[in-house]
């Protein structure tokens, strides 16, 4: 488990899965995520104050990765999509099963608006060597998701740090 499979190594640093979202960010979505965590800030309510302090309606910052999950089902699907998919290979290709998010961080750029449809990609940007935990023999490992809007403009990167692992028997 020592050696980083080749593979693995050439996916440090670039660009994979590039995907539009399926929708545009929407009020509705906005207004129901606020709802459910009960925040009444007013700028994500109040049309003048939306105005006053970013120009218009913006989605809450927090709700970056909700513009890029993919829906369980879509007609004109053929396969399964899934968020963070490197996340996935690598558990795949190191051979690891199990897995666990250990940290997740959230940077923001230009505010997302309704009517934005962004498009996504992740990078790996590390992994470590074989680390022994609690969970047991594993690597950490450390994916950007860097997110622009149709104009191109960068509004957010999410960077994951995953532990994936093979419990001790």
């Amino acid at each position: 488990m020592s050696e980083l499979p080749e593979q693995v190594r050439e996916w440090i640093g670039q660009r994979r899965y590039e995907q539009a979202g399926e929708f545009e960010v929407e009020r509705g979505y906005i207004f129901t995520s606020c709802a459910s965590v009960e925040n009444g800030n007013p700028l994500f309510w109040d049309e003048a104050v939306a105005r006053r302090l970013t120009g218009g309606w913006i989605a809450p910052p927090t709700m970056l990765s909700v513009w890029f999950r993919p829906h369980a089902w879509a007609p004109d699907r053929t396969g399964t999509e899934q968020p963070l998919q490197v996340h996935f290979d690598l558990k795949e290709q190191l051979g690891l099963p199990e897995a666990v998010m250990t940290d997740n961080t959230l940077v923001f750029g230009a505010p997302v608006r309704p009517g934005d449809r962004l498009v996504t990609w992740q990078v790996l940007r590390s992994v470590s060597e074989p680390k022994r935990t609690k969970l047991g023999l594993g690597r950490f490992w450390v994916i950007d998701v860097e997110s622009v809007n149709q104009r191109g403009d960068w509004v957010g990167t999410e960077t994951y740090t995953g532990f994936g692992y093979r419990r001790d028997s």
